[in-house]
């Protein structure tokens, strides 16, 4: 397979990178007319549009929202009737995100200044919070686990998963995740229409303060519509990895955790960087040795055409300084001594150290959120976590000589801004000599 090769000495490499990097966001203008219609729908016609939408495009005949509740005893049966391996495997996952999760919590906290003023700062979960997952075929129970517990952790009060289930197609795995997340309640609706609902409210969908979750063009869409009048986690990429490695792991391991990425979509980026030549075609002859026997090959094959990039350069100084500028998704350092390369890495939304730490233990298992910056926002953003499920108030409570000494540089400086009913509600309170 013929994958385009960089190399960090020639002169042009980094704009060559950036093209090579290059993913267009953009959102197509008949889906953002589309949207922009189902959301006005939504927001005036409440439940009926959600019906009237669930029907036609999930190829459904509903007759009344309630049919569209999946209960908690639904849920639990899901996970009960789940295989004992794949239960097992859900319930240790989840215990591993959520121990992970717990460390993320945050507290309140203040303090008091010479005079009596104390100042800090309240930390509040959100009170509900709206988990988007993909359902029918493309159903991720992962994204579950990935987005409910972190809620769960940071002590919001109730979590509302919508899913679609196109031709009444429902999978058993996500709502027993949802069964082991206790999510409080889930809706069979998917689409721009379920972004909607959860973001205006309906009388019988409840308006949530945050919506979460992946979904396809138009749920991307609609998230950044609705976002104002509810927050968002972020609005994600393709999937990307980039693999470190000092030519001395096995190349059909490098070559798989490549397809683990590829095998997304046609627009997942799979780049690896090395400075042995001789490694890097290694790694390419495993590529098209396992490549016929992976079931989603014609995916990966397209993948690796259109967006892979194979890039060798002087050093792993240097492997650091191009990740850095690429600032990836899932970032695996292969190599000897992962730790001692730390401090070289700046930018990655999640770092996979030494040879057998495959990006994929991340997506399932291993405990850190598995929701990740893409296309190169990882320079300044972070993965998905409690954090992001709670908000910080400040807190200001000024003793009576803290009051009249602030006032003091208040005044000024409202004064200065031209602001004089600032100043003057602060000089109200400064003591009189």
């Amino acid at each position: 397979m013929k994958i385009r090769k960089l190399n960090s000495s020639d002169g042009n490499f980094y704009d060559d990178l950036k093209a090579a990097l290059a993913w267009d966001s953009s959102f197509d203008q008949s889906v953002k007319e589309t949207v922009s219609k189902i959301l006005d729908d939504i927001r005036k016609q409440g439940d009926a549009a959600v019906l009237a939408y669930t029907n036609k495009f999930d190829q459904m005949s509903v007759e009344s929202i309630n049919d569209l509740v999946i209960s908690r005893e639904r849920l639990q049966q899901a996970l009960d009737n789940l295989p004992d391996e794949q239960r097992n495997a859900l319930q240790l996952s989840a215990d591993r995100v959520r121990a992970y999760h717990n460390k993320q919590v945050m507290q309140s906290w203040a303090y008091d200044e010479a005079d009596g003023t104390m100042l800090g700062q309240k930390i509040t979960a959100l009170d509900r919070v709206g988990l988007y997952v993909p359902g029918g075929q493309a159903a991720y129970p992962s994204s579950v686990l990935m987005n409910a517990i972190p809620a769960k952790v940071a002590g919001v009060q109730e979590l509302i998963m919508v899913v679609p289930t196109p031709k009444g197609e429902v999978n058993e795995l996500v709502l027993a995740a949802a069964a082991v997340c206790e999510v409080d309640q889930v809706y069979t609706i998917g689409g721009a229409q379920a972004v909607a609902a959860l973001a205006y409210g309906t009388d019988t969908i409840p308006q949530v303060d945050k919506i979460v979750g992946p979904g396809n063009i138009y749920v991307a869409t609609a998230k950044g519509m609705v976002f104002g009048s509810v927050g968002i986690d972020m609005i994600a990429g393709p999937s990307e990895i980039l693999v470190i490695c000092d030519g001395k792991t096995k190349p059909d391991w490098i070559a798989m955790d490549l397809f683990s990425q590829a095998e997304h979509d046609e627009d997942a980026q799979s780049i690896l960087v090395s400075p042995d030549s001789e490694f890097i075609q290694q790694v390419s002859a495993s590529i098209d040795k396992l490549l016929t026997e992976q079931p989603r090959k014609d995916i990966i094959a397209q993948s690796l055409k259109n967006r892979a990039v194979f890039i060798q350069v002087k050093d792993m100084k240097q492997a650091a300084e191009v990740s850095n500028y690429v600032a990836p998704e899932h970032l695996e350092l292969s190599v000897e001594d992962p730790k001692a390369m730390l401090d070289d890495i700046k930018h990655a939304g999640a770092i996979f150290m030494g040879r057998y730490t495959a990006e994929a233990l991340g997506d399932y298992c291993a405990g850190p959120n598995h929701v990740l910056p893409t296309s190169r926002t990882a320079r300044f953003s972070s993965p998905l976590g409690v954090y992001d499920f709670q908000k910080r108030s400040s807190l200001i409570m000024c003793s009576q000589q803290g009051a009249s000494e602030l006032g003091k540089v208040a005044s000024v400086m409202a004064r200065g801004e031209g602001l004089i009913a600032h100043a003057q509600s602060a000089e109200y309170r400064i003591l009189k000599d």
